[in-house]
This record gives C-alpha cells, sequence and structure tokens, in this order.
C-alpha cells in the first residue's frame, strides 16, 4: 500500500446521467477558436489553423448548482459554453474514422475564463494557464453516455445570463469536428480513459458581475447552472 508524506486530495469526478457510479476525471482538455463567428469576436481573423489546444486542472471542475466563486486577479469574467467529450478508452495517434470508439459521452461545459488576463498573454506570446485555471473555471454537467444520446453533430447549444439567451448556435458550426480534435489531440498527447476535452464556444461570450445566474445548454445533455459570488 503506498504512504504519503501528506495527505492526497479526492481524485475529481463528475456525474453519469441515469447512473451511481461517476466518472473519474483525469485530465481536462480544451480547444480554443472552433466556431468561426467567435475566432472574429475574439482574433479578428477567418482562416482556418490547425486547432488551440490548451489544459486546464481538474480540480477546476464546478458541477451543476454550485456557485462560482468570482476569481482574483480579473476584472473581466467570461462564460463560454461548449460540449464536452468524455474519453472512455485511451490512445496515441487515433485515426478521426476511430475516433469516436473512445468516446465514453457528452456533458454541457463552461469554460470560465479571465478574459482580461487571456487577452494579455496572447498579447505577449505567453501561456493561458492564470486565464483558464482558477477554483470553478470548469462548469459541468452530468455526463451522458453514447447508448443515450449516440454521438452528437448537431443540436443547439446556447447559454442565458439571468434568462437573456447570450450565446445561440448549432454544434453543427464547430470548425473541428470531435473526431477530428480527438485525432489531432492524440497526436501530441496519449489520451487516457477519463480525460475530458472542451470543444470550443461559439459567439457571443461576455462578461459576468457577482450575483448572475448563467445557464448553459445543449441538445440532448440538459442544462447547466452557476450563480457567480
Amino acid at each position: 500500500m503506498t504512504s504519503y508524506v501528506v495527505t492526497p486530495l479526492p481524485r475529481p469526478s463528475v456525474a453519469v446521467d441515469g447512473e451511481a457510479g461517476r466518472f473519474p476525471v483525469q485530465r481536462i482538455y480544451c480547444v480554443g477558436f472552433n466556431y468561426a463567428e467567435h475566432t472574429v469576436e475574439i482574433v479578428k481573423d477567418t482562416a482556418k489553423t490547425p486547432p488551440v489546444l490548451f489544459a486546464k486542472a481538474s480540480d477546476t471542475l464546478l458541477a451543476d448548482g454550485q456557485e462560482l466563486p468570482y476569481p482574483p486577479k480579473t476584472a473581466d469574467l467570461h462564460y463560454e459554453v461548449e460540449l464536452v467529450v468524455a474519453i472512455g478508452t485511451g490512445g496515441a495517434q487515433i485515426r478521426a474514422d476511430r475516433a469516436l470508439d473512445h468516446v465514453y459521452g457528452y456533458a454541457v461545459g463552461n469554460d470560465f475564463t479571465r478574459r482580461d488576463l487571456q487577452n494579455h498573454a496572447r498579447a505577449h506570446g505567453q501561456p493561458w494557464e492564470t486565464a483558464k485555471t482558477f477554483e470553478g473555471a470548469s462548469g459541468i454537467g452530468a455526463i451522458y453516455a453514447t447508448p443515450m444520446v449516440g454521438h452528437l453533430t448537431r443540436g443547439r447549444i446556447w447559454l442565458s445570463v439571468n434568462g437573456v439567451v447570450r450565446q445561440d448556435s448549432d454544434l453543427s458550426q464547430m470548425i473541428w469536428s470531435v473526431p477530428d480534435i480527438i485525432a489531432e489531440m492524440s497526436s501530441y498527447f496519449r489520451l487516457q480513459p477519463g480525460d475530458l476535452i472542451y470543444t470550443g464556444t461559439p459567439a457571443g461570450v461576455g462578461a459576468l458581475s457577482v450575483g448572475d445566474v448563467v445557464v448553459a445548454g445543449i441538445d440532448s445533455l440538459g442544462t447547466l447552472t452557476h450563480r457567480v459570488v
């Protein structure tokens, strides 16, 4: 039995719809600029380029209904509704035509971002960790297994703040499909069971304030609600 010199924290996990067992989370990967209109609103560019890949700490997960503490060091906290892919079978150099075999299921996500820090990092060629990794930065709803919902290639993806819809698009508008994302990501990293992939957000991102209630939803995957405190 392994002993530790400090007490290890519990492994992060996510609820699975209709199951008593939970999905154990290994790592969180993300894709930036995967909807054309969002790419234009942030970087003012329409050229298709390889997906922007980055990672977030797995202990930043925030379950449906949990409150989001407004993070320090920012005055511009943004919401980003995203389709999340839960990896059930790992692998490296996965072909796009076999990529969906590695998917356990899907969930609604909200990739909260300290936008002012991200903009500063982008302008200076610096990494995004301070913008993307903080307490509660990775909102996620229950995972729906693929036998229940299939593989999602279209369907409404939306987000509201205090009842006003701010993001409203369709999964079919993703520049890079889920198989393409898995193939590209697995060319850099050996994906592991328990990995989550946030697949990018549509246009309409904006700032949140303390007291705001943000609700994100994707057809077939329900909704995800957080209040900023």
